[in-house]
């Protein structure tokens, strides 16, 4: 009897194991499951509309004769927009002066990150966490509320219309959130490599430099676009620190197309944005093909 049962418990299960994935399969082309993916797919939809529109903007007006706020097809498609803003003391000068201070500022901020990553990283101190949180603090402040006690030690420093002094400025505000990520990313290199360097005789700061760094790049990556992102984009700050216009950088000067009486130059404007834009884009296509990704660490450790 026993043997007569057992092929069909068997029959039994092998079809219920069939039937499992039809029941998976209908939960998930249920009502419900089908309504969130609608709506999901709609706010995506929205959002992506929200940010292209601005986008469609900025192409059709930078090449209409006679663009307004409105989107429309150029009626006459010229170039005469972006021959306006082509002049040195207009485009050139000011996009010289910001990739010195985005990229100053970005250099002086990995470097600086890195150094103070390194020992949060790797020792147990009775200071580190206080010292994380005191950084974490550091990220809540508003620009806008130290500005006016940064402007008078600026004075008294003598540090005023001084690209020097605004590149100093710009990397005591960014490097409280670069310490916290360039720690998060110093965190995955494995410390028995560490420990391998240091057993061959190589100190903290060549285990630092040559190992570690290196197999951080990606994140080294992370730190210094979204670094260079802020400095390059940051207008209030050079707006006030930087009063000669031969030191002003794009973030500032693209305010010269908004003339007096409410009249905007928006074709110039338009044009103006887009070349303004392209350093940055150039930037992140450059570095996201230059990384090695996570397959750097890949083979470093066995086991």
């Amino acid at each position: 009897m026993t043997t007569a049962t057992l092929p069909e418990v068997t029959g039994a299960r092998s079809r219920s194991a069939r039937r499992a994935p039809g029941r998976k399969k209908a939960s998930l082309s249920s009502p419900r499951t089908r309504a969130l993916r609608v709506v999901a797919n709609t706010l995506l939809i929205v959002v992506g509309v929200l940010f292209v529109v601005p986008l469609v903007w900025l192409v059709t007006a930078s090449l209409d004769a006679q663009p307004t706020l409105a989107i429309k097809m150029p009626e006459v498609v010229t170039l005469d927009n972006f021959a306006a803003v082509m002049k040195p003391d207009l485009l050139f000068q000011p996009l010289w002066n910001s990739v010195l201070l985005a990229g100053g500022t970005s250099i002086a901020t990995v470097v600086l990150a890195s150094l103070a990553a390194y020992p949060l990283s790797r020792y147990k101190m009775r200071v580190g966490k206080p010292f994380l949180y005191a950084v974490l603090f550091g990220t809540c402040l508003p620009i806008t509320a130290i500005m006016v006690p940064v402007y008078s030690l600026f004075v008294q420093l003598n540090l005023i219309d001084s690209i020097g002094g605004t590149i100093l400025f710009l990397t005591a505000s960014a490097l409280p959130i670069a310490i916290w990520m360039m720690k998060n990313f110093m965190d995955g290199v494995p410390v028995e490599l560490e420990h391998a360097a240091w057993m061959d005789g190589a100190g903290s700061m060549r285990t630092l430099v040559q190992i570690v760094l290196p197999l951080m790049r990606p994140g080294i990556a992370v730190v210094f676009i979204f670094t260079f992102i802020q400095a390059w984009g940051n207008f209030f700050v050079p707006f006030v620190l930087l009063l000669s216009p031969d030191y002003q950088p794009a973030a500032v000067s693209i305010f010269n197309f908004f003339g007096s009486f409410g009249a905007v130059a928006y074709g110039q404007l338009a044009a103006y944005s887009i070349v303004y834009s392209l350093p940055v884009l150039g930037l992140y296509v450059l570095v996201q093909r230059g990384l090695g990704g996570p397959s750097a660490l890949a083979g470093a450790v066995k086991g």
